[in-house]
């Protein structure tokens, strides 16, 4: 079992910047992908962005040169700079871990709230 707690949501004006982090804990020795989903109220949970343990990123389009992904193997923690944030980057932002074989699996954590707005 992987534990995954997400901190650094808050409020922030239009062209600002937050930083989430998340760490990972328990059986953390299978970890590959580390990364974020978000879900804005009345819209499906979508990718924001994932690295994987090699250090390759992917991001979404609407993010690509406003947010780096970036990760702490050692500490199993995963972080998203978020810069020049807009009102439609307004969502709860999740922390996604996943694990390879031998333990092989997906989980998540409750979120943290980003509000960008005026």
């Amino acid at each position: 079992q992987v534990q995954v707690v997400e901190s650094g949501g808050g409020l922030v004006q239009p062209g600002g910047s937050l930083r989430l982090s998340c760490a990972a804990s328990g059986t953390t020795s299978s970890i590959s992908v580390m990364g974020w989903y978000r879900q804005a109220p009345g819209k499906q949970r979508e990718f924001v962005a994932r690295i994987i343990s090699g250090g390759e990123t992917n991001y979404m389009d609407s993010v690509k040169g406003r947010f780096t992904i970036s990760r702490n193997n050692a500490k199993n923690e995963v972080s998203l700079q978020m810069n020049s944030l807009k009102p439609e980057d307004t969502a709860v932002f999740y922390c996604y871990v996943q694990t390879s074989i031998p333990n092989v699996g997906v989980y998540w954590g409750q979120g943290t709230q980003v509000i960008v707005s005026s």
